[in-house]
Protein backbone atom coordinates (compact mmCIF):
# COMPACT_ATOMS: atom_id res chain seq x y z
CA UNK A 1 0.00 0.00 0.00
CA UNK A 2 0.74 3.94 -0.82
CA UNK A 3 1.04 6.38 2.10
CA UNK A 4 -1.04 8.63 -0.02
CA UNK A 5 -3.79 5.73 0.05
CA UNK A 6 -4.52 5.74 3.48
CA UNK A 7 -6.25 8.60 3.11
CA UNK A 8 -8.65 7.28 1.69
CA UNK A 9 -8.95 4.51 4.69
CA UNK A 10 -11.18 5.92 6.80
CA UNK A 11 -11.58 5.72 11.12
CA UNK A 12 -10.57 1.81 10.67
CA UNK A 13 -8.60 0.40 8.21
CA UNK A 14 -8.12 -3.20 8.16
CA UNK A 15 -5.24 -4.54 9.72
CA UNK A 16 -2.77 -5.69 9.50
CA UNK A 17 -1.30 -3.51 6.60
CA UNK A 18 1.81 -3.21 4.93
CA UNK A 19 3.16 0.72 3.53
CA UNK A 20 5.78 1.15 1.28
CA UNK A 21 8.06 4.00 3.22
CA UNK A 22 11.82 5.03 1.81
CA UNK A 23 14.45 6.41 3.50
CA UNK A 24 18.46 7.09 2.96
CA UNK A 25 18.61 2.99 2.81
CA UNK A 26 16.19 2.81 0.15
CA UNK A 27 12.42 1.86 0.44
CA UNK A 28 10.94 -1.10 3.05
CA UNK A 29 8.01 -1.79 4.09
CA UNK A 30 6.27 -0.61 7.29
CA UNK A 31 4.28 -3.34 8.68
CA UNK A 32 1.38 -1.49 11.04
CA UNK A 33 0.15 -3.48 13.41
CA UNK A 34 -2.00 -1.68 15.52
CA UNK A 35 -4.00 2.31 15.29
CA UNK A 36 -3.79 4.31 18.52
CA UNK A 37 -5.35 7.31 17.34
CA UNK A 38 -7.31 7.91 14.33
CA UNK A 39 -8.10 11.27 12.58
CA UNK A 40 -9.43 10.27 9.16
CA UNK A 41 -7.99 11.41 5.96
CA UNK A 42 -5.15 13.27 7.63
CA UNK A 43 -3.31 11.24 10.73
CA UNK A 44 -3.04 7.57 11.76
CA UNK A 45 -0.65 6.63 14.70
CA UNK A 46 -0.08 2.88 15.61
CA UNK A 47 2.70 0.05 16.34
CA UNK A 48 4.59 -1.52 13.45
CA UNK A 49 7.39 -3.27 12.60
CA UNK A 50 10.08 -1.41 10.35
CA UNK A 51 13.17 -3.19 9.21
CA UNK A 52 12.61 -5.85 12.14
CA UNK A 53 12.61 -3.70 14.76
CA UNK A 54 8.96 -2.24 16.75
CA UNK A 55 8.11 1.61 16.53
CA UNK A 56 5.42 3.79 16.71
CA UNK A 57 4.67 5.37 13.64
CA UNK A 58 3.08 8.60 13.29
CA UNK A 59 1.75 8.77 9.46
CA UNK A 60 0.33 12.14 7.78
CA UNK A 61 -1.80 12.41 5.01
CA UNK A 62 -4.01 14.87 3.24
CA UNK A 63 -3.50 18.09 1.91
CA UNK A 64 -1.61 19.48 5.31
CA UNK A 65 0.65 16.31 5.79
CA UNK A 66 3.56 18.89 4.97
CA UNK A 67 2.82 21.30 8.06
CA UNK A 68 1.84 18.55 10.29
CA UNK A 69 4.92 16.71 9.80
CA UNK A 70 7.38 19.96 10.08
CA UNK A 71 5.62 20.70 13.54
CA UNK A 72 6.02 17.57 14.38
CA UNK A 73 9.60 16.98 13.49
CA UNK A 74 10.65 20.71 14.89
CA UNK A 75 8.90 20.16 18.19
CA UNK A 76 11.10 16.51 18.72
CA UNK A 77 14.06 17.93 17.56
CA UNK A 78 13.36 20.72 20.21
CA UNK A 79 12.84 18.66 23.21
CA UNK A 80 16.12 16.46 21.99
CA UNK A 81 18.05 19.16 21.62
CA UNK A 82 17.15 20.59 25.68
CA UNK A 83 17.80 17.63 26.99
CA UNK A 84 14.35 16.63 27.74
CA UNK A 85 13.47 12.53 27.50
CA UNK A 86 11.38 11.87 24.80
CA UNK A 87 11.01 8.67 22.61
CA UNK A 88 14.01 8.40 20.04
CA UNK A 89 13.19 9.61 16.13
CA UNK A 90 14.43 6.37 14.31
CA UNK A 91 13.31 7.64 10.73
CA UNK A 92 11.33 10.07 9.22
CA UNK A 93 10.39 10.67 5.54
CA UNK A 94 8.45 13.40 3.63
CA UNK A 95 7.63 12.90 -0.30
CA UNK A 96 5.00 15.49 -2.30
CA UNK A 97 1.77 13.78 -3.54
CA UNK A 98 2.26 11.19 -0.31
CA UNK A 99 2.67 12.36 3.00
CA UNK A 100 4.95 12.55 5.51
CA UNK A 101 5.96 9.67 8.55
CA UNK A 102 7.93 9.51 10.88
CA UNK A 103 9.02 6.47 13.07
CA UNK A 104 10.04 6.48 16.70
CA UNK A 105 11.80 3.87 18.88
CA UNK A 106 8.21 1.68 20.41
CA UNK A 107 8.17 2.28 24.91
CA UNK A 108 7.04 -1.73 25.14
CA UNK A 109 4.70 -1.63 28.21
CA UNK A 110 4.98 2.41 28.51
CA UNK A 111 1.98 3.81 30.68
CA UNK A 112 0.45 7.05 30.10
CA UNK A 113 0.06 8.88 33.06
CA UNK A 114 -3.47 9.21 31.78
CA UNK A 115 -3.99 5.50 32.73
CA UNK A 116 -2.06 6.23 35.92
CA UNK A 117 -4.74 8.71 36.72
CA UNK A 118 -7.92 6.33 35.89
CA UNK A 119 -6.73 3.86 38.31
CA UNK A 120 -6.66 6.32 40.84
CA UNK A 121 -9.18 9.20 39.88
CA UNK A 122 -12.21 8.01 42.36
CA UNK A 123 -9.98 8.18 45.33
CA UNK A 124 -11.42 10.78 48.03
CA UNK A 125 -9.83 14.07 46.29
CA UNK A 126 -5.76 14.62 46.42
CA UNK A 127 -5.41 11.08 48.03
CA UNK A 128 -1.70 10.41 48.37
CA UNK A 129 -1.77 7.84 44.87
CA UNK A 130 -3.39 11.26 43.23
CA UNK A 131 -0.52 13.58 44.10
CA UNK A 132 1.66 11.22 42.94
CA UNK A 133 0.43 10.85 39.65
CA UNK A 134 -0.20 14.75 39.20
CA UNK A 135 3.19 15.64 41.16
CA UNK A 136 5.20 13.86 38.22
CA UNK A 137 3.33 15.39 35.46
CA UNK A 138 4.05 18.69 37.03
CA UNK A 139 7.74 17.99 37.83
CA UNK A 140 7.85 16.83 33.90
CA UNK A 141 5.86 20.41 33.10
CA UNK A 142 8.36 22.34 35.02
CA UNK A 143 11.48 21.16 33.66
CA UNK A 144 10.46 21.48 30.08
CA UNK A 145 9.39 24.87 31.74
CA UNK A 146 12.69 25.69 32.52
CA UNK A 147 14.10 24.98 28.82
CA UNK A 148 11.54 27.27 27.39
CA UNK A 149 9.33 24.67 25.99
CA UNK A 150 5.58 24.67 26.79
CA UNK A 151 3.30 21.47 25.39
CA UNK A 152 0.19 23.07 23.67
CA UNK A 153 -1.72 20.43 23.98
CA UNK A 154 -1.09 19.84 27.71
CA UNK A 155 -2.15 16.97 29.47
CA UNK A 156 -1.82 13.62 30.98
CA UNK A 157 -1.62 10.85 28.17
CA UNK A 158 1.23 13.34 26.74
CA UNK A 159 3.60 11.93 29.59
CA UNK A 160 4.53 8.43 29.74
CA UNK A 161 6.21 6.27 32.11
CA UNK A 162 8.97 3.07 31.01
CA UNK A 163 11.75 2.14 32.55
CA UNK A 164 11.47 4.54 35.57
CA UNK A 165 11.62 7.78 33.05
CA UNK A 166 9.18 9.95 31.86
CA UNK A 167 8.75 10.83 28.62
CA UNK A 168 7.39 13.87 26.53
CA UNK A 169 5.57 13.42 23.13
CA UNK A 170 3.77 14.32 21.01
CA UNK A 171 6.26 17.07 19.12
CA UNK A 172 3.28 18.56 16.99
CA UNK A 173 1.96 20.18 19.95
CA UNK A 174 5.74 21.93 21.48
CA UNK A 175 6.35 25.42 21.60
CA UNK A 176 9.40 27.70 22.51
CA UNK A 177 9.67 31.00 23.42
CA UNK A 178 13.52 30.75 24.21
CA UNK A 179 15.35 27.73 23.91
CA UNK A 180 17.75 27.33 26.98
CA UNK A 181 16.09 29.99 28.42
CA UNK A 182 13.00 29.42 31.57
CA UNK A 183 10.03 30.39 30.38
CA UNK A 184 8.24 34.05 30.65
CA UNK A 185 5.74 34.43 33.82
CA UNK A 186 2.75 34.58 31.22
CA UNK A 187 3.40 31.74 29.59
CA UNK A 188 4.18 29.61 32.29
CA UNK A 189 0.84 30.68 33.65
CA UNK A 190 -0.73 30.00 30.67
CA UNK A 191 0.30 26.56 30.00
CA UNK A 192 -0.59 25.58 33.36
CA UNK A 193 -3.97 26.97 32.94
CA UNK A 194 -4.75 24.34 30.55
CA UNK A 195 -2.89 21.71 32.36
CA UNK A 196 -5.03 22.13 35.69
CA UNK A 197 -8.29 23.54 33.86
CA UNK A 198 -8.28 19.51 32.57
CA UNK A 199 -8.69 18.25 36.51
CA UNK A 200 -11.58 17.56 38.16
CA UNK A 201 -13.38 20.42 40.13
CA UNK A 202 -12.85 18.63 43.15
CA UNK A 203 -9.46 19.11 43.08
CA UNK A 204 -9.44 23.05 42.78
CA UNK A 205 -8.99 23.84 46.75
CA UNK A 206 -5.87 22.20 46.30
CA UNK A 207 -3.76 23.82 43.37
CA UNK A 208 -1.41 25.73 45.66
CA UNK A 209 -0.60 22.69 47.18
CA UNK A 210 -0.33 20.77 44.12
CA UNK A 211 1.87 23.58 42.47
CA UNK A 212 4.65 22.95 45.07
CA UNK A 213 5.70 19.88 42.78
CA UNK A 214 5.61 22.48 40.10
CA UNK A 215 8.03 24.97 41.65
CA UNK A 216 10.37 22.55 43.17
CA UNK A 217 11.24 21.47 39.43
CA UNK A 218 11.20 24.98 38.38
CA UNK A 219 11.04 28.10 40.61
CA UNK A 220 12.33 30.77 38.24
CA UNK A 221 8.95 32.77 38.81
CA UNK A 222 6.57 33.66 41.87
CA UNK A 223 3.39 32.12 40.67
CA UNK A 224 0.60 33.78 42.30
CA UNK A 225 -2.76 31.32 42.83
CA UNK A 226 -5.46 33.92 42.08
CA UNK A 227 -3.07 34.75 38.72
CA UNK A 228 -3.47 30.73 38.28
CA UNK A 229 -6.87 30.59 38.71
CA UNK A 230 -7.93 33.43 36.35
CA UNK A 231 -6.18 31.43 33.56
CA UNK A 232 -7.88 28.11 35.09
CA UNK A 233 -11.04 29.35 34.36
CA UNK A 234 -10.42 30.90 31.13
CA UNK A 235 -9.38 27.52 29.36
CA UNK A 236 -12.32 25.49 31.52
CA UNK A 237 -14.52 28.21 29.76
CA UNK A 238 -13.40 27.26 26.35
CA UNK A 239 -12.95 23.67 26.71
CA UNK A 240 -17.00 23.02 27.96
CA UNK A 241 -17.71 25.18 24.87
CA UNK A 242 -15.37 23.15 22.69
CA UNK A 243 -16.93 20.04 24.16
CA UNK A 244 -20.60 20.58 23.60
CA UNK A 245 -19.83 21.54 19.71
CA UNK A 246 -18.31 18.00 19.82
CA UNK A 247 -21.38 16.45 20.77
CA UNK A 248 -23.43 17.22 17.94
CA UNK A 249 -20.19 17.19 15.13
CA UNK A 250 -18.66 13.52 13.97
CA UNK A 251 -15.12 13.18 15.39
CA UNK A 252 -12.69 10.68 17.68
CA UNK A 253 -15.66 11.16 20.60
CA UNK A 254 -18.52 11.09 18.98
CA UNK A 255 -19.99 9.33 15.57
CA UNK A 256 -23.01 11.99 14.50
CA UNK A 257 -24.73 11.76 11.52
CA UNK A 258 -26.79 14.66 10.82
CA UNK A 259 -29.27 15.20 7.94
CA UNK A 260 -32.88 15.89 6.60
CA UNK A 261 -33.87 13.06 7.67
CA UNK A 262 -32.44 12.79 10.77
CA UNK A 263 -30.21 13.38 13.69
CA UNK A 264 -28.26 10.66 15.16
CA UNK A 265 -25.31 11.05 17.50
CA UNK A 266 -23.83 8.27 19.94
CA UNK A 267 -20.65 8.25 21.99
CA UNK A 268 -17.79 6.76 19.78
CA UNK A 269 -17.00 3.77 22.52
CA UNK A 270 -20.77 2.50 22.27
CA UNK A 271 -21.36 2.89 18.58
CA UNK A 272 -21.44 -1.03 18.16
CA UNK A 273 -24.29 -1.77 20.79
CA UNK A 274 -26.27 1.61 20.32
CA UNK A 275 -26.72 1.12 16.48
CA UNK A 276 -29.17 -1.57 17.39
CA UNK A 277 -31.11 -0.17 19.97
CA UNK A 278 -31.59 2.98 18.19
CA UNK A 279 -33.39 1.30 15.35
CA UNK A 280 -35.56 -1.19 17.68
CA UNK A 281 -35.89 1.78 20.24
CA UNK A 282 -40.08 1.86 19.57
CA UNK A 283 -40.18 -2.25 20.67
CA UNK A 284 -37.33 -2.33 23.25
CA UNK A 285 -40.59 0.54 25.16
CA UNK A 286 -42.81 -1.45 24.32
CA UNK A 287 -41.17 -4.29 25.94
CA UNK A 288 -39.57 -2.78 28.22
CA UNK A 289 -40.76 -1.78 32.32
CA UNK A 290 -42.45 1.25 31.62
CA UNK A 291 -42.08 4.15 34.40
CA UNK A 292 -44.14 6.90 31.82
CA UNK A 293 -46.18 6.08 28.89
CA UNK A 294 -48.16 7.76 26.90
CA UNK A 295 -48.30 12.20 26.71
CA UNK A 296 -45.01 14.22 26.01
CA UNK A 297 -42.60 11.43 26.81
CA UNK A 298 -42.49 7.37 27.30
CA UNK A 299 -39.77 5.98 29.10
CA UNK A 300 -38.99 2.19 29.93
CA UNK A 301 -35.76 0.10 31.03
CA UNK A 302 -34.98 -2.20 28.85
CA UNK A 303 -32.27 -5.15 29.32
CA UNK A 304 -29.99 -5.54 26.37
CA UNK A 305 -26.87 -8.13 26.26
CA UNK A 306 -27.34 -8.01 30.16
CA UNK A 307 -27.19 -4.19 30.63
CA UNK A 308 -29.68 -2.04 31.93
CA UNK A 309 -30.76 1.23 29.71
CA UNK A 310 -33.03 3.41 30.15
CA UNK A 311 -34.66 4.31 26.71
CA UNK A 312 -36.67 7.78 26.85
CA UNK A 313 -39.28 8.44 23.60
CA UNK A 314 -40.22 12.30 23.20
CA UNK A 315 -43.63 11.86 21.61
CA UNK A 316 -45.72 14.72 19.29
CA UNK A 317 -49.00 14.44 21.08
CA UNK A 318 -51.21 16.25 17.97
CA UNK A 319 -50.62 18.53 15.48
CA UNK A 320 -51.25 21.27 17.50
CA UNK A 321 -48.37 19.84 19.39
CA UNK A 322 -45.90 19.79 16.32
CA UNK A 323 -46.35 23.26 15.28
CA UNK A 324 -44.71 23.81 18.66
CA UNK A 325 -41.97 21.52 18.46
CA UNK A 326 -40.73 20.78 14.41
CA UNK A 327 -38.71 23.94 14.71
CA UNK A 328 -36.79 23.94 17.23
CA UNK A 329 -33.97 21.27 18.79
CA UNK A 330 -35.93 18.81 20.54
CA UNK A 331 -35.60 17.84 24.22
CA UNK A 332 -34.20 14.82 23.17
CA UNK A 333 -31.07 16.97 22.05
CA UNK A 334 -31.59 19.33 25.29
CA UNK A 335 -31.00 16.57 27.36
CA UNK A 336 -28.19 14.58 25.33
CA UNK A 337 -26.09 18.06 25.59
CA UNK A 338 -27.16 18.83 29.29
CA UNK A 339 -26.02 15.35 29.98
CA UNK A 340 -23.02 15.42 28.48
CA UNK A 341 -22.25 19.27 29.97
CA UNK A 342 -22.98 17.72 33.77
CA UNK A 343 -20.28 14.75 32.78
CA UNK A 344 -18.20 17.22 31.54
CA UNK A 345 -18.00 19.02 34.98
CA UNK A 346 -18.08 16.33 37.11
CA UNK A 347 -21.86 16.50 38.66
CA UNK A 348 -23.87 12.81 38.72
CA UNK A 349 -25.52 11.84 36.26
CA UNK A 350 -26.54 8.99 34.01
CA UNK A 351 -24.23 8.80 31.07
CA UNK A 352 -25.77 9.12 27.71
CA UNK A 353 -25.14 7.27 24.90
CA UNK A 354 -27.01 7.62 22.04
CA UNK A 355 -29.80 10.27 20.27
CA UNK A 356 -31.94 9.76 17.29
CA UNK A 357 -34.03 12.55 16.13
CA UNK A 358 -36.36 12.00 13.27
CA UNK A 359 -37.25 14.35 11.17
CA UNK A 360 -38.62 15.03 7.66
CA UNK A 361 -36.80 17.35 5.33
CA UNK A 362 -35.34 19.02 8.53
CA UNK A 363 -38.54 19.44 10.15
CA UNK A 364 -38.46 17.40 13.71
CA UNK A 365 -40.58 14.59 14.91
CA UNK A 366 -40.12 12.09 17.94
CA UNK A 367 -36.85 11.79 19.26
CA UNK A 368 -35.48 9.72 21.43
CA UNK A 369 -32.21 9.62 24.14
CA UNK A 370 -30.62 6.28 25.92
CA UNK A 371 -28.65 6.62 29.27
CA UNK A 372 -27.37 4.10 31.37
CA UNK A 373 -29.52 2.99 34.34
CA UNK A 374 -29.49 4.58 37.91
CA UNK A 375 -30.59 1.61 40.18
CA UNK A 376 -31.26 4.36 43.01
CA UNK A 377 -33.22 4.85 45.07
CA UNK A 378 -34.15 8.29 44.70
CA UNK A 379 -34.06 10.88 47.43
CA UNK A 380 -37.23 10.60 48.64
CA UNK A 381 -37.23 6.91 49.40
CA UNK A 382 -33.35 7.13 50.86
CA UNK A 383 -34.24 9.81 53.46
CA UNK A 384 -37.83 8.15 54.04
CA UNK A 385 -36.64 6.78 57.32
CA UNK A 386 -35.45 10.37 58.39
CA UNK A 387 -38.23 12.65 57.70
CA UNK A 388 -39.60 12.49 61.64
CA UNK A 389 -36.24 12.20 63.07
CA UNK A 390 -34.37 14.33 61.05
CA UNK A 391 -31.56 12.16 61.41
CA UNK A 392 -30.11 11.30 57.93
CA UNK A 393 -26.73 10.24 57.59
CA UNK A 394 -24.18 12.84 57.54
CA UNK A 395 -22.31 11.67 54.27
CA UNK A 396 -24.97 11.51 52.60
CA UNK A 397 -25.95 14.96 53.74
CA UNK A 398 -22.73 16.15 52.63
CA UNK A 399 -23.19 14.54 49.30
CA UNK A 400 -26.30 16.83 48.92
CA UNK A 401 -24.59 20.02 50.12
CA UNK A 402 -21.47 18.96 47.60
CA UNK A 403 -24.70 18.57 44.29
CA UNK A 404 -26.20 22.27 45.35
CA UNK A 405 -22.61 23.56 45.64
CA UNK A 406 -21.53 22.19 42.38
CA UNK A 407 -24.69 23.27 40.69
CA UNK A 408 -24.13 27.18 42.48
CA UNK A 409 -20.35 27.17 41.29
CA UNK A 410 -21.74 26.34 37.50
CA UNK A 411 -24.91 28.59 37.74
CA UNK A 412 -26.55 25.21 36.80
CA UNK A 413 -30.24 25.43 37.69
CA UNK A 414 -32.46 21.92 36.43
CA UNK A 415 -35.99 23.26 36.49
CA UNK A 416 -37.99 20.41 37.73
CA UNK A 417 -35.77 19.03 41.26
CA UNK A 418 -38.46 17.01 42.56
CA UNK A 419 -37.17 14.13 44.45
CA UNK A 420 -37.90 11.78 41.47
CA UNK A 421 -35.39 13.23 39.66
CA UNK A 422 -32.37 13.11 42.39
CA UNK A 423 -30.97 9.03 42.60
CA UNK A 424 -28.38 7.88 45.17
CA UNK A 425 -25.51 6.87 42.88
CA UNK A 426 -21.94 5.66 44.66
CA UNK A 427 -22.24 7.79 47.02
CA UNK A 428 -23.02 11.03 45.37
CA UNK A 429 -26.34 12.38 44.32
CA UNK A 430 -27.10 12.43 40.26
CA UNK A 431 -29.29 14.21 38.44
CA UNK A 432 -31.96 12.97 35.86
CA UNK A 433 -34.56 13.97 33.28
CA UNK A 434 -32.82 16.85 32.36
CA UNK A 435 -35.32 18.36 29.66
CA UNK A 436 -35.19 21.65 31.51
CA UNK A 437 -31.88 22.38 32.51
CA UNK A 438 -30.12 25.09 32.01
CA UNK A 439 -26.68 26.75 32.88
CA UNK A 440 -26.77 30.64 33.25
CA UNK A 441 -24.51 33.25 31.95
CA UNK A 442 -26.06 36.09 33.92
CA UNK A 443 -25.78 36.24 37.87
CA UNK A 444 -29.55 37.31 37.64
CA UNK A 445 -31.35 34.79 36.10
CA UNK A 446 -29.53 32.18 37.60
CA UNK A 447 -30.19 33.63 41.01
CA UNK A 448 -34.03 33.29 40.49
CA UNK A 449 -34.09 29.87 39.00
CA UNK A 450 -31.90 28.37 42.06
CA UNK A 451 -34.87 29.85 44.13
CA UNK A 452 -37.20 27.87 42.49
CA UNK A 453 -35.15 25.24 42.29
CA UNK A 454 -34.53 25.17 45.82
CA UNK A 455 -38.37 25.82 46.75
CA UNK A 456 -39.29 22.85 44.30
CA UNK A 457 -36.62 20.62 45.94
CA UNK A 458 -37.66 21.34 49.62
CA UNK A 459 -41.97 20.61 48.92
CA UNK A 460 -40.49 16.96 48.69
CA UNK A 461 -41.07 17.22 52.57
CA UNK A 462 -43.58 18.30 54.80
CA UNK A 463 -42.51 21.84 55.99
CA UNK A 464 -42.93 21.07 59.77
CA UNK A 465 -41.17 17.62 59.57
CA UNK A 466 -37.70 17.04 61.62
CA UNK A 467 -35.87 16.77 57.85
CA UNK A 468 -37.30 19.59 56.19
CA UNK A 469 -36.33 21.75 58.85
CA UNK A 470 -32.63 20.48 58.82
CA UNK A 471 -32.21 20.77 54.90
CA UNK A 472 -33.70 24.20 55.17
CA UNK A 473 -30.81 25.42 57.63
CA UNK A 474 -28.41 23.27 55.35
CA UNK A 475 -28.82 24.77 52.11
CA UNK A 476 -27.83 27.62 51.43
CA UNK A 477 -30.83 30.29 50.24
CA UNK A 478 -28.59 32.27 47.54
CA UNK A 479 -26.35 31.28 45.02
Amino acid sequence: MRLSELKNAGRTPVLPMSITLADAAGPAQLQLLSLLRVLPGHRYVGAGIWRGRPVLAKLLVGQKAPRHFQRERAGVQLLAEQGLTTPLLLAEGLQEGEGGWLLFEFLDKAQSLGDAWKTVETLPPLADEQQAVLGEALAAIGQMHGKGLWQEDLHLDNLLRHDGKLYLIDGAGIRVENAGQPLSRQKVLENLGVFFAQLPKSLEPFTEELLVHYLLSNGEHGLPVEALQKQIDKVSSWRLKDYLIKVGRECSLFSVKDGPFGLRAIRREEETAMVPVLDSADALIDSGHLYKTGGAASVAKADIAGRALVIKRYNIKNFAHWLKRFWRPSRAWHSWREGNRLMFLGIATPKPLALLEQRFFWLRRKAYLVTEYLPGPDIIERFAPYVASGDAPESELQALDTLFAQLRRERISHGDLKGHNVFWQQDRWALIDLDAMCQHTSAGTFAAAYAKDRARFMRNWPADSALHRLLEQRLPKTP
